[in-house]
């Protein structure tokens, strides 16, 4: 694959146990960061709504049976450039992204489209025959990557916020 004209490799990987925290880490600023900016709350609401989102997903961190958060690596080096938190459900065989991050001195690569695309290959196999998402409405840099790498805009989320 190619990343703005330079062969690139990106790898999927299963996070083991001893990442997890600096994945937690970054999670829980990043989604505190979103829900201010979607839903209004204070920071310190936020920040609580965001570990109670990761600890009620992941209660006893990385196991061995938990394949859903992944490390996105380059190739030959190994270089962790993100992660990618995907739930399969296979009543309808479709993949959920729950989150997806390029480390930002990552970004502007064409790093996650390649990230995309090695998702959808290794979904194949597993025979998904569908992804979903949800992208937070500022976050317009996200939007235009899944639109380029050929995803549709299937609904809006609206919410409102009462005194």
């Amino acid at each position: 694959m190619r990343a703005k004209g330079v062969k690139v490799e990106i790898r999927l990987r299963p996070m083991i146990a001893s990442e997890f925290s600096a994945y937690q880490g970054y999670f829980v600023q990043d989604y505190a960061q979103e829900i201010m900016d979607n839903y209004g709350h204070s920071n310190l609401v936020a920040i609580k709504m965001a570990k109670a989102a990761i600890e009620a997903s992941f209660p006893e961190g990385i196991t061995e049976k938990n394949e859903e958060l992944l490390c996105i690596e380059l190739g030959e080096s190994n270089q962790l450039v993100g992660y990618l938190w995907r739930m399969i459900n296979p009543e309808d065989n479709s993949c959920f992204i729950s989150d997806f991050y390029i480390l930002p001195e990552q970004r502007s690569k064409g790093l996650g489209k390649l990230a995309l695309k090695a998702l959808e290959d290794a979904l194949k196999p597993l025979e998904i025959g569908q992804i979903k998402l949800r992208v937070a409405y500022q976050n317009k840099r996200a939007a235009d990557l899944y639109q380029a790498a050929g995803y549709t805009i299937t609904g809006i989320n609206m919410s409102k916020l009462l005194n």
